[in-house]
């Protein structure tokens, strides 16, 4: 299923035409301070240690590096190769509708990225609608990343530490205009200040579905790339080209990753659910 769905996303690309998803991002980039990594800043966030049995029970499998992990650690390969020679650092994880998998996904990707200790990556929350990356760690609530963007809180003040190099900006509750916050003067300057502060090396945004409402389409002015997230048996064809076609009009689109399906692996000895391909200057 997963290659039949891979060859029939190439050929939706391949009929037709458009600003190529190679081109240059057309956000600002801004470098990181010269001083590196601002460890006092780091230290002060909010630290939480979820319990490893609890989240592999909800397919968060890549804390600790474990068989089931292999999938998502070569997909952070990939995108840490791909951004790195393009020279982004602001990741949206999306897909054209719900229950596609696409928060369990960028959970997992973040936490694969914080075993590289060199590397430090915030996880910001940007599915105002229907948060759940609290409920996925089992944190307590309070955080909210939405009065950040705001501009009437400060990050520190509603950001998780996982260890020393990943920050988490969740959501307590849902936001009732998310499109207009994403859009607003404000949170580009949110993001812009907790990116020089922090310095991270990664920014991953975990967005709303984008054939739900507009808001990740408002959300693709503030990243370089967005990874679509497809469910086997679920999502259509059509939807991942709609999807596909009006993100490529407003930043670059990485890649799909085609999720929930199972396929043995003897060579390896398990069994996993995720698959990334279609990428579009790879694979």
């Amino acid at each position: 299923m997963a290659e039949r769905l891979r060859d029939a996303i190439a050929k939706a690309r391949a009929a037709r035409t458009g600003r190529a998803a190679s081109e240059p991002s057309v956000r600002a980039q801004v470098a990181p301070g010269s001083d590196g990594i601002t460890a006092g800043a780091w230290q002060a966030l909010t630290p939480i240690a979820p319990n490893l049995g609890r989240l592999r029970g909800k397919r968060i499998v890549s804390p600790d590096g474990s068989a089931e992990s292999a999938p998502i650690d070569l997909m952070r390969t990939k995108i840490v190769q791909q951004m790195r020679a393009n020279g982004w650092r602001r990741l949206a994880i999306t897909s054209p509708s719900a229950g596609c998998g696409k928060s369990t996904v960028a959970l997992n990707l973040a936490l694969s990225l914080a075993r590289q200790q060199e590397r430090h990556t915030l996880l910001i929350e940007a599915d105002f609608r229907k948060p759940s990356l609290l409920k996925l760690l089992d944190a307590p609530r309070g955080p909210q990343i939405s009065e950040v963007l705001a501009g009437t809180a400060e990050f520190a003040d509603h950001a998780l530490r996982l260890g020393g190099n990943l920050a988490i900006g969740a959501n307590s509750k849902p936001v009732e205009t998310p499109a207009e916050l994403i859009q607003s003067r404000r949170a580009a300057e949110a993001l812009e200040r907790i990116e020089t502060i922090y310095a991270p090396d990664l920014m991953i945004f975990d967005t709303a579905p984008v054939l739900v409402s507009d808001d990740t389409l408002s959300l693709a002015a503030h990243v370089d790339c967005v990874l679509i997230i497809a469910a086997t048996e679920e999502t259509t064809i059509q939807e991942i080209d709609v999807c596909e076609r009006e993100l490529a009009e407003r930043t670059n689109v990485m890649g799909v990753v085609v999720n929930k399906f199972r396929f043995a692996a003897p060579e390896y000895g398990y069994a996993y659910g995720y698959g990334y391909g279609a990428a579009t200057d790879e694979d």
